[in-house]
């Protein structure tokens, strides 16, 4: 039997993400979000939404771009931490340990242990509630190639140990069950 709950964001589980943002050293920072995603494909565009009483807002307010920067078991600590401290009151990037790194079309940071980050332009800004979403297009990837599969170049998430959120909780992904498309895949003749 199903229970009727009030009206609420049960969508899960979701990437833990480290935004970073700022266009100095003295003014960069980093924003735990977990309501984050893919918003259109060609163009790419994804979101964020943030909390307009967050430190980051401002900053990504007035300069317009952040950094998605995926998070992985070993950034478990440090995720949970740039969530519960703000960077009024601390350089998150010391520290956590961070290391704040150059990214290719944006002036704010990159998170140098991050398996994937990816640089965003903001478009839109749209006030929706307790959140506000900035709507980006993505402008560049920036990928570890200790993650890239030597054979074939694909990126291998998978062997990040990807981090998600989970209404209050932090887990790992779990196991591989198939690729898109794979339950109408017509088998290979011997």
């Amino acid at each position: 039997m199903k229970q009727d709950w009030k009206p609420g964001t049960m969508i899960y589980p979701l990437p833990a993400v480290l935004v970073s943002c700022g266009s100095t050293p003295e003014e960069y920072n980093i924003l735990t979000v977990a309501w984050t995603g893919t918003l259109c494909t060609n163009p790419p565009m994804c979101y964020i939404s943030v909390r307009p009483e967050r430190h980051s807002y401002e900053i990504i307010q007035r300069n317009m771009e952040f950094v998605i920067n995926l998070t992985t078991h070993d950034m478990a600590r440090a995720t949970d931490w740039c969530g519960v401290r703000s960077g009024r009151d601390y350089n998150k990037f010391q520290e956590m340990g961070l290391t704040p790194g150059p990214c290719t079309m944006v002036s704010a940071p990159l998170i140098e242990e991050s398996p994937l980050c990816i640089e965003c332009r903001v478009k839109e800004i749209l006030s929706l509630g307790s959140h506000d979403m900035f709507i980006a297009d993505v402008v560049n990837v920036r990928a570890d190639d200790k993650y890239l599969n030597p054979d074939t170049g694909k990126f291998e998430l998978s062997h990040s140990n990807p981090l998600v959120y989970v209404h209050g909780n932090y887990y790992d992904l779990g196991t591989h069950i198939g690729k898109f498309g794979w339950s109408v895949e017509k088998k290979k003749k011997s």
